[in-house]
């Protein structure tokens, strides 16, 4: 009994694999980085979870958002130029959202 493998097929799967990983991870990236240029700079506080370690402090958050706060008055950009970039931003988050859900259909579905 010998078992055979489609290497072309194996390498069309890791191809489309490897292409769909890096588009989700830059779309991703980018919609960060046009959600941080539209003012949006995204501060998440701190979890809190039983007997686990603390690595962002209170005032370490407030700071962030102070920090946050003044560059977004600082913005070299217009407002028209703001909401452009997070309409860009929220785009590339659906974009990755899209590429996610198609995966898991042709997973679950099939061809």
């Amino acid at each position: 009994m010998s078992v055979d493998i489609d290497w072309s097929a194996f390498l069309q799967v890791f191809v489309a694999a490897l292409l769909g990983a890096c588009a989700v991870v830059t779309f991703y990236a980018l919609g960060l980085r046009l959600l941080v240029r539209s003012g949006h700079a995204p501060v998440v506080s701190p979890a809190e979870f039983t007997d686990a370690i603390t690595v962002v402090t209170e005032k370490e958050l407030k700071r962030a958002a102070k920090q946050a706060a003044k560059a977004a008055r600082k913005s070299p950009l217009t407002d028209g130029q703001k909401r452009i970039a997070l309409i860009g931003a929220y785009g590339c988050f659906a974009l990755c959202a899209a590429a996610v859900v198609v995966g898991i259909l042709i997973i679950v579905v099939g061809h």
